[in-house]
């Protein structure tokens, strides 16, 4: 009987140490998941649910607090069901950004408890255009649409969502890719994340890692930490610990310099069941070393709120930074404070809503040479999660903000951003963090755009003949500014050309002596590969009126024969004589009428009369004043052809030119 129990114990203690192992896993990984330690609670719900071949041991539970399973209660805590479990595993990876384990996970949520999770196809969705799967992408997010019942943030991201994958197709399929290099810094060390750069100096580079310490205590040997390294052709090296003092427990990173050096500003946070609290700190730099971070005043770290990814401007007097705090659009807003002479910060403003949306806008960074406002948003068309904007201008002047399109930005989360570029290329030498080639988290990456030199060309010519103007001088304007950028001066054949870095919107105009200054508008081609664009020729009129005592022909005026009645077709000619006298209301012209040397004199002196009063009748009509106008009929007494060949045979073409109606000038 003896041996029969025991051997019932046996067989009861072999049955109930798996359940209490899969009961201990469980409990652990609901423990970290409520702390926000979402690496290690995914690890203990794979164990619990059995997607490991890993063996159980009571020693491998190791939550925060760790309590002797021999010493439980009776009454045991309250675990996740296994429909949560498996739910709370994909939440997991997806808020290490673990595209390619949270995407399968939330499929077989969807697929087995899809009625009981229905945000798990709006985050499989999410996670398959993060993989790039974005035909696949945009058919889940339009059945999670067809599903969802309630008209809240996650029906309307789904809808950004559809637009962002058709604004991914246009992206990738730009024709200025070859123009962009984009390389992941080298680091043989880094592990963990590695993002935020600010660089400091010609060749230090400080980031915000969680590459592991193994002077840390246990459980924060992946805490957020500064380093400090030597930057070079986008390697780095030399990587330290920046020095900045850190108390256990507390997480910092994501600093920002004073113009001068010597002061830091950083984010510190901690984690109270599982909600991030951020505060923005300072530190000096005293004999050398950085002093300890004192926390910020509540005008910038308001309690229950969090402040972060602070940005000092160029001038060392205001301070860009993120905020959730009540009073501003939703989400994380972009905010910015005044800057002391003691380095108190104080008066925060939010940018309004030409910048920040309902969602989150975060890591401010403002370039100076060009005077562009970078900055990460979720809230706006793109390819994705956070993508960087850029907007131009000062603050309460912004600009709309821009996305920078692909390959800047990619389909998985793009923040932090700094540049090196000057005014011309602020993408010409830049570092940003992003997770588009890792399997969780942000790296560091290196950005450079090229320039291929365009070049412009053009003519200038007379409006009335068609012939080219050498010496005439071409005025390159940026309309945004009304500044001239460039002049140039044609040669013998009328044409203009010079280069540029880009194609952008300008104006040129052209001028030459006796004639009208003209003018055209350009923008460049929408092909951006084209390196060539040759405008349209500037057609200059010329000046009007000439001088007093100029005489010159009215073209392709006709009359009926023998008749003053002006013909259908001189009409277009004497509308532009007339619109041209409405600009010039103080000129005074002479219309002359003239005839050949066929018929009586006075007849042609009296037809050529009634000629030149049709077309001053006819001007009149238009709108030219009265006083602006003299007819005056000269018959056949000024002819500029022979009527008669030396022969003393007709000359037709030489009557044809003396048929004419010529103006003078009389006064300007």
């Amino acid at each position: 009987m003896k041996k029969f129990i025991t051997g019932l114990l046996v067989v009861f203690i072999s049955i109930q140490a798996p359940a209490q192992f899969t009961y201990d896993y469980l409990k652990a990984a609901d423990n970290y998941f409520r702390k926000a330690d979402y690496n290690s609670a995914a690890e203990y719900y794979e164990k619990y649910l059995g997607t490991t071949k890993m063996k159980g041991s009571k020693n491998e539970y190791n939550p925060y607090t760790e309590q002797a399973s021999s010493k439980k209660s009776a009454k045991q805590a309250v675990v996740s069901s296994k429909e949560q479990a498996l739910y709370n595993l994909a939440e997991s990876y997806r808020l290490l950004h673990y595209h390619e384990k949270a995407a399968p996970k939330y499929k077989s949520v969807v697929e087995m408890y899809g009625a009981s999770f229905p945000l798990a196809r709006y985050h499989y969705a999410a996670s398959l255009r993060a993989l790039g799967n974005f035909s696949e992408a945009q058919q889940e997010f339009s059945a999670f649409l067809a599903d969802y019942r309630s008209n809240d943030e996650y029906s309307e991201s789904a809808k950004r969502e559809i637009a962002n994958l058709q604004f991914i197709q246009q992206q990738l399929n730009r024709k200025d890719l070859p123009l962009y290099v984009v390389r992941k810094s080298a680091d043989a060390a880094a592990q963990g994340a590695n993002y935020a750069p600010v660089w400091s100096g010609s060749n230090t580079l400080y980031f915000t890692s969680t590459r592991p310490d193994s002077m840390a205590q246990n459980n924060a040997v992946h805490a957020n930490r500064v380093y400090e390294a030597v930057y070079e052709g986008g390697a780095l090296t030399n990587v330290v610990r920046s020095g900045l003092p850190q108390d256990n427990g507390m997480q910092q990173g994501v600093l920002a310099v004073s113009p001068d050096g010597n002061t830091l500003f950083l984010t510190r946070w901690v984690l109270q069941e599982g909600n991030k609290i951020a505060s923005i700190y300072s530190s000096r730099k005293e004999g050398g070393n950085w002093s300890e971070p004192r926390m910020l005043g509540t005008d910038i770290n308001v309690p229950g709120y969090s402040a972060q990814q602070p940005f000092v401007m160029p001038d060392g007097k205001h301070l860009l930074f993120a905020s959730n705090r009540e009073s501003g659009q939703g989400g994380f807003d972009l905010w910015m404070a005044d800057i002391d002479a003691s380095g108190n910060v104080a008066n925060p403003v939010n940018l309004g809503p030409s910048i920040n949306t309902k969602y989150d806008e975060e890591a401010p960074f403002y370039h100076a040479p060009s005077g562009s406002l970078v900055f990460s948003t979720n809230g706006r068309v793109g390819m994705g999660g956070f993508d960087f904007f850029i907007s131009k201008g000062k603050p309460g002047a912004w600009s709309e903000p821009v996305n920078l399109g692909y390959p800047v930005n990619s389909v998985k989360d793009d923040i932090y951003f700094v540049s090196r570029g000057d005014a011309r290329n602020i993408l010409g030498d830049v570092m940003i963090s992003s997770d588009r080639e890792a399997a969780c988290c942000l790296e560091l990456f290196t950005v450079k755009k090229s320039f291929t030199v365009k070049q412009v060309s053009g003519m200038v010519i007379s409006c009335d003949d068609k012939a080219p103007l050498p010496g005439a001088t071409v005025n390159i304007i940026d309309p945004a500014s009304n500044t001239t950028v460039m002049t140039r001066t044609t040669g013998d054949d009328g044409a203009y050309s010079f280069t540029m870095d880009e194609f952008q919107p300008l104006v040129a105009v052209a001028s030459s002596p006796g004639y009208e200054d003209g003018r055209i508008d350009f923008r460049g081609p929408d092909d951006v590969m084209v390196t060539q664009l040759k405008n349209p020729a500037i057609c200059l009129e010329p000046v009007f009126p000439p001088p007093v005592g100029t005489v010159e022909e009215i073209p392709n005026i006709y009359f009926d024969y023998d008749s003053s009645s002006i013909k259908q077709e001189s009409f277009v000619y004497l509308d532009e004589l007339a619109e041209k006298m409405l600009k010039k209301p103080n000129a005074v012209l002479e219309i002359g009428g003239h005839t050949d040397g066929k018929g009586d004199d006075m007849y042609n002196m009296n037809l050529s009369e009634a000629r030149a009063r049709s077309v001053v009748e006819y001007l009149l009509s238009k709108g030219v004043k009265q006083e602006q106008l003299v007819a005056k009929g000269y018959g056949e007494t000024m002819p500029v052809a022979p009527n008669e060949k030396p022969d003393g045979t007709d000359n037709p073409e030489g009557r044809a030119k003396n048929r004419r109606t010529e103006f003078k000038v009389l006064q300007r």
